[in-house]
Parts: C-alpha cells; structure tokens; sequence
C-alpha cells in the first residue's frame, strides 16, 4: 500500500501521530529532500529504503513506488505541509488508481496553521472575518483562473493566506492594500516558503 503523507510545516514536533506511526513502520520512504528537513526521519527503521526525490520528475518516481508495492513493501510518499493543497498529488492518485493500486492520503499541518500560531493571531474573528481564503500568486509557470486574481479575492476582504508567494510578496502586498483598511490590517499576508509578512 502507498501512504501519501503530509510532514507538516518541518517540525518534526508537528508530524501527526499517524504520519510518525506510518514512518517507523514503512519499507520504503520517498521524500521531498529539498523541502523536508532530514529531522523528519530520526526514528525511521534502520532497513527502510529511503528515496530522495528533490532531483527527480514524476514521472521517474511513480514507477518506483508501484514496483516496491507489487513486491509487498509498504510504501510512505512524504509531502510537505499538507498534500492536499498545492501537493501535485491527482496524478500520483490518478495513477495508483489506474494500477489498481490501493492507497491513503494521511493529512499534514498546513503552513497557513503554522503560522497562524507563530504569529499569535486567530484567522476567523467575530463580527471581523469569518472567511479565509487560501492561493497564490499567478507565476509565469502556474497561473490562476481570472476568477481568482488576488485583487477580485482581496475584495472580499476574507483572512487570505498566500502559498508559493514569495517571490511576488511586495506586489502583492500593494495590491492587498487597496482592500484592506488600516484597522483591518490583523489580517495577515501568509506565505507558505518561509515567509510571513504583516500587511502595512
């Protein structure tokens, strides 16, 4: 069986009790190298094959985890954060699902949990916002429906959190603040890669 598993924010503190419990018993790990620290592994069985991926596509890392299952090994495929949001998981499970592959998606804490608590603050606040709104910037190699440009979601003046941002954190920054009002500025601009910034 192949667990897709979310490792969190990085701490390895902040693993879910699951996604530890998957670790120490899995045959083989594949893990994101450029985006896991190696502290996520301390505790993982001696024997476990271990897989760094940060050097290989998709395409060379599906047929890996489909062999070592169909020679009986349990499998941990180790994402970042949460996989459901910005995981490229569909066709990892559009895949195992064609194989006939059985498979289970293990939740992580996402950044946007993180570092909410890093920063003390409640994203959903009474009588203020009850929304909170999770994208990113469009980028020249993934871009968002026109629907979903940040200026149309900031008018709705939601909690928005913003993931794979960074790089375009002053412009959004300059756009976001045409919708929000200095007393409404506790809501916070959350970038996912290390980065948190307050609006204002």
């Amino acid at each position: 069986m192949v667990y897709i598993v979310g490792a969190g924010p990085g701490d390895p503190e902040l693993l879910t009790v699951k996604a530890q419990k998957l670790l120490t018993q899995a045959d083989v790990i594949l893990f994101a190298d450029s985006l896991i620290p190696p502290q996520m592994l301390v505790g993982v069985r001696q024997d476990a094959e271990i897989i760094p991926t940060a050097n290989l596509t998709l395409e060379d890392i599906l047929p890996v985890m489909i062999d070592r299952v169909q020679k009986g090994r349990s499998v941990v495929r180790l994402h970042s954060g949460d996989p459901s949001l910005y995981g490229a998981i569909y066709e990892q499970i559009r895949q195992l699902s064609e194989m006939g592959i059985d498979f289970e998606i293990v939740p992580g804490i996402s950044a946007f949990q993180d570092a909410a608590a890093k920063l003390k603050l409640e994203l959903t606040i009474p009588e203020l916002v009850q929304t909170i709104i999770l994208t990113r910037v469009s980028g020249r190699a993934t871009g968002v429906p026109p629907s979903e440009e940040l200026a149309s979601l900031a008018a709705h003046k939601a909690s928005l959190c913003l993931y794979l941002s960074a790089r375009h954190v002053t412009a959004a920054q300059d756009k976001l603040i045409a919708h929000y009002p200095p007393k409404h500025r506790s809501l916070f601009v959350i970038v996912s890669d290390g980065l948190m910034r307050k609006l204002g």
